[in-house]
């Protein structure tokens, strides 16, 4: 298939996806919203690979939203006409569900996803990544969070995500203060696993991590993430009911 976002390339039971628009900064247009799900769900339902490794191009791993989306899908109403502006509301609503279930792909996938991160990561980027299974970066990476710069809260799946991965007081820190968070503070708290140079050692990192996993069995891997993300989102008890 060929996409307009990503290139795909299956090699040693590894599927890497890569943003290729780094002239957009690998914003989030409309097509990336629509690709995403379905190359995923196609790597996982037709056993393609054992691994997913989602890596990036140019300087950035990721610019955030594509704000010309909203504007052209009709979400900024400026009339006084109730029924428009509650069309727009919709519309808007609409495209935040097709938003949160593109990222919930990455997690509900049974393939383990690995994310390798250069340079910004940025409003939906972090959003994305949340969704991930383990975050790789360089030393020049960072993540922001610019919502509350641009007057709007627009979750995505962060939220309940992040404090899962980090600190609840950090978490909030960065969301209402919107300042960045950098390779080595994420790497200090928990947030990504390892932090590289360059981003041509981070990719060769991670795909080395990507073929180990993938010589393991697919079935038990498969079942340690499940167990994982169960033990996440429920409690002991819970086991039992």
């Amino acid at each position: 298939m060929n996409f307009e976002c990503f290139e795909v390339s299956i090699s040693k039971n590894i599927a890497h996806v890569v943003m290729k628009r780094p002239e957009k900064r690998n914003n989030m247009n409309t097509a990336f919203w629509n690709e995403l799900p379905l190359l995923i769900k196609d790597i996982d339902a037709n056993v393609r690979a054992r691994v997913i490794v989602i890596s990036s191009t140019g300087p950035h791993f990721c610019g955030g939203l594509d704000v010309d989306m909203f504007l052209s899908g009709g979400v900024k109403d400026e009339s006084n006409d109730s029924i428009r502006r509650r069309q727009a509301a919709a519309k808007f609503m609409n495209m935040l569900d097709i938003m949160q279930t593109s990222f919930s792909t990455l997690e509900q996938c049974r393939l383990p996803v690995l994310v390798a991160i250069q340079g910004g990561c940025i409003g939906g980027g972090v959003d994305m990544v949340t969704a991930c299974d383990m975050r790789y970066v360089t030393q020049d990476a960072f993540f922001t969070r610019l919502e509350t710069k641009i007057c709007m809260t627009a979750d995505v799946g962060p939220f309940p995500r992040l404090p899962n991965l980090m600190p609840q007081g950090l978490v909030r820190e960065l969301a209402y203060t919107g300042r960045r968070m950098y390779a080595d503070e994420a790497n200090t708290q928990g947030f990504v696993t390892k932090v590289f140079e360059t981003q041509e050692e981070m990719l060769a990192g991670v795909m080395a991590i990507a073929e180990e996993i993938a010589e393991n069995s697919p079935l038990a891997v498969q079942g340690c993430k499940e167990m994982i993300n169960y033990a996440r989102d429920h409690s002991r008890s819970e086991e039992h009911t």
